[in-house]
């Protein structure tokens, strides 16, 4: 069993995972901790479902925020007793990064590249709903050749509350009908629907990109992230939703830098 920890800019997801699949999985928000504070907070974590420290044979890290890695590290080493692996420039990927810069590509968008090609073996695109919304594409031969960075949803709906005077902040959700019969239902719909219609035109315009340089006829796109499940699902280009997509991604790291 391994202990993957997928750090974003807003929260982080740690996952149990044993012979590729998560057996169990925690979100806590993304803020600087020591080291001890890190490391108690995965001990209690880990202790809450039954488990031990020393089941783990390993640690696993993608981290998109500099300031947390060190506590993240050190506390594996310290309470785990287990060397992190993080993913940066230098570990097995096995996919080569066609980009202008590869070292500018965050760790995270590598991570869910090689998850899906290790599973569809495809020209692919992965759709990744965080504080940013990322879109990145692969092609057939599993090559990173680039992607779209765009707003998030809660970004964009925050900005909204905050530049208007006269809206109010309110919950967003699905609305049946587009059309609204008062603020709250139209903020709500364009919000939605709004973003729905963003991410399925970039995911549509990359798809056709990668089908031209690629001559496929089909290119793959998975949905994954906290909201993956509420707005991918009213994507139509958007083929499936994978929640634990980047946890299986540094699963399939770890084990391509397992040390004999």
């Amino acid at each position: 069993m391994i202990l993957v920890v997928d750090v974003g800019n807003t929260n982080t997801v740690l996952g149990a995972m044993k012979e590729g699949k998560v057996l169990h999985r925690w979100r806590i928000s993304t803020v600087v901790r020591t080291t001890d504070e890190m490391g108690l907070l995965m001990l209690q974590l880990i202790e809450r479902q039954g488990l031990s420290a020393d089941e783990f044979q390993g640690v696993a890290v993608s981290c998109v925020v500099p300031s947390v890695l060190y506590a993240i590290e050190k506390a594996s080493k310290r309470y785990l007793n287990r060397e992190a692996l993080v993913v940066s420039k230098g570990i097995k990927t096995g996919m080569r990064v066609c980009t202008d810069n590869p070292r500018e590509v965050g760790a995270d968008r590598i991570v869910n590249s090689v998850a899906v090609y290790e599973q569809y073996r495809s020209a692919a695109v992965v759709v990744d709903f965080g504080t940013a919304t990322t879109l990145d594409c692969i092609t057939k031969n599993g090559d990173y050749v680039g992607g779209v960075i765009a707003p998030g949803f809660r970004i964009s709906a925050d900005a909204l509350f905050a530049k208007t005077a006269k809206l109010p902040k309110v919950e967003v959700f699905r609305t049946e009908k587009v059309i609204g019969t008062n603020t709250i239902h139209s903020m709500q719909s364009g919000m939605y629907w709004g973003y729905v219609g963003l991410v399925d035109l970039l995911a549509r315009k990359c798809k056709k990109e990668l089908m031209e340089r690629e001559r496929v006829s089909e290119v793959i796109c998975i949905a994954t992230g906290g909201l993956s499940s509420l707005i991918g699902q009213e994507c139509s280009s958007v083929d499936s939703i994978d929640g634990d997509l980047t946890l299986k991604g540094l699963w399939i790291l770890f084990e391509r830098n397992r040390v004999a």
